[in-house]
């Protein structure tokens, strides 16, 4: 009988062949599975066809005393900045310092022009000869009841205030000149040659960056562990890393953010650090006993809290809280835990607080861990 013809007769026979070879094909998936499984879920399998202990494998890890650190972002900014204003009036006649331009304390940036200056500053001094002469010989005259004390008096006022006309004459004579009024960076200049200013008329902007300063805020939990005159070190976002000290520490925090402000104070007399860029401060808090882990191992509880699984002394799964103290490439310091701890390296996602447990060593993890402190 003809195999085609029998189907046709016979349909049911079609969907028998085809059933059984999807078993077939079933079945086979289900055993390479099985001999393909990962540690991890042979580790669960065995504790399931146990009932009673689960294995999984830990890390005997003794903890170590760490510099505590606080991290903060924030960003450059010079020291200083100072906006000068014309002291006096008169047009621009002399451009000494350009955009950009390093100027020492007290060398000149821009200079108006002198009109009567010169002039007022010479009739000034001729009118304090004046009266000088006047005032002593009214004072040799006064013995022999020539000249009475109205006259000295009156005279002395008069030489007093031809002083006092002489110190205005030399200081608008001085104002004339605008100087730099520390060392630093000349940043913007508003006026040109051939411009006339008055009094409060803003010219130029002026700014320190022979000392830079990284602004940012710091946390509220975190703010009692650091201190004015602190050490701290930064890295800018162009790769270079500078250290210096906290020269402020916000007593207030901010009422919108609860954030405390701080500011390092980093040398650069050299000016090869850019202000306004990116930084993160790396702020020293103290020393602190803790265990370096993997950033894997952390977990969540139900309230939660972030901390590791250990295995405790009756050989129970047991939730700890830590603290992340400090971070690198090749993991992170947590405190919370014990001096020594067993911490649960693979397993950890399968095993509940409270329950028992079968410790096998992981030797491979606790050897890399135990590599050597971060950079």
């Amino acid at each position: 009988m003809n195999i085609k013809t029998t189907i046709s007769r016979k349909p049911w026979i079609l969907a028998v062949i085809v059933f059984l070879l999807v078993s077939v094909w079933l079945a086979s998936g289900l055993f390479i599975e099985h001999e393909t499984a990962s540690p991890t879920s042979r580790i669960q399998a065995t504790g399931s066809a146990e009932g009673t202990a689960l294995k999984v494998q830990v890390a005997t890890l003794r903890a170590e005393s760490v510099e505590r650190t606080v991290v903060v972002y924030g960003r450059t900014a010079p020291a200083r900045v100072a906006t000068l204003s014309a002291e006096t009036d008169g047009r621009v006649t002399e451009i000494q310092a350009q955009r950009g331009q390093r100027v020492n304390q007290g060398e000149a940036l821009l200079s108006l022009d002198m009109r009567d200056r010169r002039a007022r500053v010479s009739q000034a001094q001729a009118s304090v000869r004046e009266h000088e002469a006047t005032f002593k010989a009214q004072s040799s005259l006064r013995s022999d009841g020539y000249v009475s004390e109205t006259q000295i008096a009156e005279t002395l006022a008069k030489l007093e205030a031809a002083r006092t006309e002489l110190v205005r004459a030399q200081l608008d004579m001085e104002n004339r000149v605008i100087r730099a009024p520390f060392a630093g960076v000349l940043k913007e200049r508003d006026v040109e040659i051939g411009d006339f200013v008055r009094p409060g008329d803003p010219v130029a902007t002026f700014v320190d960056n022979l000392t830079l300063i990284v602004t940012g805020t710091v946390a509220e939990k975190d703010v009692g562990q650091i201190s004015n005159g602190g050490e701290a070190s930064a890295r800018l976002v162009t790769g270079q890393i500078v250290s210096g000290r906290l020269r402020y520490v916000s007593p207030v925090a901010d009422e919108a953010t609860r954030t405390f402000l701080v500011e390092l104070e980093i040398d650069n007399r050299e000016g090869i650090l850019p202000a306004g860029v990116t930084a993160e401060m790396v702020l020293q808090s103290g020393q602190v006993l803790a265990q370096k882990i993997s950033p894997a191992l952390l977990t969540l509880n139900s309230a939660g809290d972030l901390g590791v699984m250990i295995v405790d002394a009756d050989q129970r799964a047991r939730f700890v809280p830590v603290e992340i103290e400090r971070s690198g490439n090749d993991g992170i310091w947590v405190s919370g835990l014990a001096e020594v701890a067993e911490i649960i390296t693979v397993g950890q996602g399968y095993v509940s607080p409270g329950q028992k447990v079968l410790a096998v060593p992981d030797l491979t993890t606790q050897s890399a861990l135990a590599a050597g402190p971060l950079n």
